[in-house]
């Protein structure tokens, strides 16, 4: 029941990241801007939970995850609230800055669930949460949507602040009592915790490993799956933006795959399952391609790339808490390093997609998985 309870709180928090993307020319009729003014929106978002990553996680190896979870909770909840009464969108961005930087709360879960899991098991503890994470993104872009349409953006944003700290103060709850020794303010704290990361990845070649995997995985997805958007609602297909949104259903294989992958990295390790993933991924790249213009490639490759990315996921963070005796700095390390290289692939994509179309989109996936494949994670040490 707990493991359902965490991951029922993983995807209700993590989908407070990306509510805004669907809600975006809503957004923009309400305040009387054009969409393009009010694009920045969801990238405010994504600043704040690199920030939270930075700040917060860390926290996981010496707080008390209860009340921390509990605390970070009532905040999004706050800050969520205030995005849904926002007058104007300055103090829009400024609430969804505060709740992406607080809505890190599954980040800290996953240390919590990777240490108290069986080992035996570990994978197909950590697989359920993972689920959780991606459930969350795509019900965020999906029903958020269909949501919008129907109340309105402030209904949606206001709804999700509510399921925020409901969920997350019972998780809270739920979790097991934890005896830790806290001293020094928050921000010294915050501080050390953050100091803490670079020498964690410097002196594990497993963690460098998992996060250069990752990175090369999910620079892939995001290259691809910013683009597919473009692509849609285009020639040749020339689909609305609410069919184009749809598309993100083939996102749901992710919440299929990763039980499945967490089993076969406690039967074969982690090693076999990311060498699926980069096979998953590698074939997914010239269906894509082809998919540019046959809908039936376009719709395989969905599936393959989730596939792969989320069997990836399951077993490069399986990795990386299992690689060093701080877990928490371990997995802040892993998530900044991925959703860093993620944002410079999806930061490339626009100006490869003007240039060169899908094609170019198509090349760089190929680069970024190549990159994160045989680019070294490792040096000698020196005698």
């Amino acid at each position: 029941m707990l493991l359902a309870v965490i991951s029922l709180c993983t995807a209700t928090t993590v989908a407070n990241i990306y509510l805004a993307a669907p809600l975006l020319s809503l957004i923009a009729r309400g305040f009387g801007l054009p969409a393009a003014g009010v694009s920045w929106i969801t990238a405010i978002s994504q600043l704040g939970y690199a920030i939270g990553l930075l700040s917060f996680v860390p926290l996981g190896d010496t707080a008390n995850r209860r009340r921390l979870i509990a605390v970070l909770s009532v905040v999004t909840a706050a800050a969520m609230t205030a995005a849904g009464l926002a007058p104007g969108l300055p103090a829009l961005g400024a609430a969804l800055l505060v709740a992406g930087a607080t809505t890190v709360i599954p980040q800290l879960l996953v240390p919590l669930v990777a240490e108290r899991a069986p080992a035996a098991r570990r994978g197909l503890h950590v697989a359920a949460v993972v689920a959780g994470l991606f459930t969350g993104i795509v019900a965020a872009r999906v029903l958020g949507g269909l949501a919008g349409e129907a109340y309105g953006w402030r209904a949606v944003l206001l709804g999700s602040a509510a399921l925020t700290v409901l969920i997350g103060c019972v998780t809270a709850a739920l979790l097991p009592p934890e005896r830790r020794e806290v001293s020094g303010a928050l921000l010294t704290r915050i501080g050390k915790g953050i100091a803490q990361v670079p020498g964690t990845l410097t002196a594990s070649p497993d963690l460098r490993r998992a996060c250069l995997r990752q990175g090369g995985l999910f620079g892939v997805w995001s290259a691809l799956w910013t683009a597919v958007v473009l692509l849609l609602t285009g020639a040749p297909y020339n689909f609305s933006t609410a069919t184009a949104g749809l598309f993100g259903l083939f996102g749901l294989v992710s919440a299929m795959v990763a039980p499945l992958a967490g089993g076969l990295i406690d039967r074969f390790g982690t090693d076999r399952v990311v060498a699926a993933a980069y096979t998953l991924t590698l074939v997914s790249v010239p269906l894509f391609l082809l998919g540019g213009h046959q809908l039936w490639a376009l719709c395989l490759a969905a599936v393959l790339v989730h596939a792969g990315l989320v069997c990836g996921q399951v077993a490069n963070q399986t990795r990386a808490l299992t690689s060093t005796g701080s877990p928490a700095a371990a997995n802040t390390a892993y998530m900044v390093t991925a959703f860093f290289a993620g944002a410079l692939a999806s930061a490339l994509t626009g100006p490869v997609f003007t240039h060169w179309h899908w094609p170019g989109v198509c090349a760089l996936a190929l680069l970024w998985l190549a990159a994160g494949r045989f680019l070294p994670y490792s040096r000698p040490g020196r005698r």
